[in-house]
């Protein structure tokens, strides 16, 4: 069994691809064979390095051993895959009847909470050209692309890292709470649909041409698809599960619709992830299914998978290419954009619709919150080189400090006892969760 050799495209040095086969295992070194030039032991040890607390790749020599170009294909398709369950983990999650509880103010508190960062990418990106101009033809996107990508960057809300901070502030179940998660869940539909059409405008970000309708054709694809997910599949599937005793043949063959969903929508040109999350909105929620289903992927995803992508996106991560005033004050900036507008409009609309101000302003705060969401876009919108590395690290700076301030904001504005009583809410973490992102 052979892996094919990969190409290193992330630098000039590193261009062309390494000829020949790599083999899975080696011998042995007795037999005096190094270990590190065979795919899987090669794999474990950046598993195990990457995993552990090294800080040990910007050693270049280090870097170069146990990191070299070819075995980039084998890590990438790990730490994908675990992205794509992870947002297969994500649908499964979101449980629409706590929308139809709170009714149309979450709907209104997630556009009031997208709208104004997402117009606020049109004016950002001449000033981010202007303060960094993009060195390479290769990474230079169009305006429209740009503004897409920038615009769903900054709409972005964690809906995980928002459950967390709702639950460490026992806030999960109570009215506040409730709002708080349904609007969340409505931003996560609108921030993918914002995604699937900045892939759709980005093109394949690969120098070739293509069809001057081959956006039409991938946005026109992409709602068929979600069309037929939910429209066609979703009542189908509540009926096998509904009629099947067999739990764990069932989540088995979820989890192979899902990757299957991820294969359909890279073929029509949307990223994967945005089948799996499309397909685990169609998940039947009845009898506990979808959570039983969530509990059997989980550990594996949030043990292993996810943070191997941390470490891979921190690998392609050069904060020092982020240099002089100019650029830092681009990141000032970018942060400024991402939580200001998230606030304003969320602030607005929810104490427009009645809620208390304090509760408002920590609403909006908590909106705020980027996690691991943020990094999936930012990763996809280098992978279509729409971000060079200075912008990608930008972002990425600016997505650790909206998370990381999110919960001490958040808790200084609405720390409270709660008394009141209500349903708990249709997201729960249970006791010992560990905030995935």
């Amino acid at each position: 069994m052979v892996v094919a050799a990969a190409e290193n495209t992330t630098s000039p040095a590193a261009l062309g691809s390494v000829s020949g086969n790599v083999k899975m295992a080696s011998d042995g070194m007795w037999q005096g064979e190094n270990p590190l030039d065979f795919a899987l032991p090669l794999l474990a040890v950046q598993g195990g390095i990457l995993l552990g607390p090294s800080a040990l790749g910007r050693w270049a020599a280090f870097r170069r051993t146990i990191f070299p170009a070819w075995s980039a294909a084998a890590l990438d398709t790990i730490s994908g895959l675990g992205l794509l369950l992870f947002l297969f983990l994500v649908g499964l999650e979101l449980d629409f009847r706590s929308v139809r509880r709170v009714g149309p103010r979450s709907i209104a508190i997630a556009a009031a909470g997208i709208i104004p960062p997402f117009l606020a990418a049109a004016g950002l990106v001449p000033l981010l050209d202007a303060a960094v101009p993009t060195a390479s033809r290769s990474h230079h996107a169009s305006f429209l692309s740009l503004c897409v990508f920038v615009g769903a960057a900054l709409s972005v809300t964690a809906l995980p890292v928002l459950a967390c901070i709702l639950k460490e502030l026992e806030l999960l179940g109570l009215p506040f709470g409730d709002t708080a998660m349904a609007a969340a869940a409505v931003n996560d539909v609108f921030a993918w649909a914002l995604l699937a059409l900045a892939l759709a405008v980005s093109g394949g970000g690969n120098g070739v041409s293509h069809p001057p309708l081959a956006p039409v054709y991938i946005l026109t694809s992409g709602a068929a698809f979600v069309a037929f997910v939910l429209g066609a599949l979703r009542p189908l599937m509540s009926r096998l599960v509904s009629r099947s005793r067999r739990v764990d043949v069932d989540v088995a063959a979820v989890v192979a619709c899902a990757l299957l969903a991820g294969a359909a929508t890279d073929a029509i040109g949307v990223h994967p992830v945005f089948g799996a999350f499309v397909f685990a909105l169609a998940v039947p929620r009845e009898g506990g299914f979808a959570e039983r289903a969530g509990e059997k992927v989980s550990p594996l995803v949030s043990g292993l998978m996810l943070p191997l992508y941390f470490a891979t996106s921190g690998l392609r991560t050069d904060v020092d290419s982020v240099r002089g005033a100019a650029a830092w004050g681009m990141v000032a900036l970018v942060v400024a954009v991402a939580i200001g507008g998230k606030f304003a409009g969320t602030f607005a609309v929810a104490a427009a619709t009645g809620m208390a101000r304090r509760e408002a302003a920590a609403l909006g705060v908590a909106m705020s919150a980027k996690g691991l969401v943020e990094l999936i876009v930012l990763n996809i919108g280098k992978e279509r080189k729409v971000l060079d590395d200075t912008k990608f690290a930008i972002f990425v700076i600016m997505a650790l400090t909206t998370t990381v301030v999110a919960t001490p904001l958040m808790t200084a504005i609405y720390r409270r006892t709660p008394t009141e009583t209500s349903p708990e809410g249709d997201f729960e973490l249970k006791d010992g969760d560990v905030c995935p992102a």
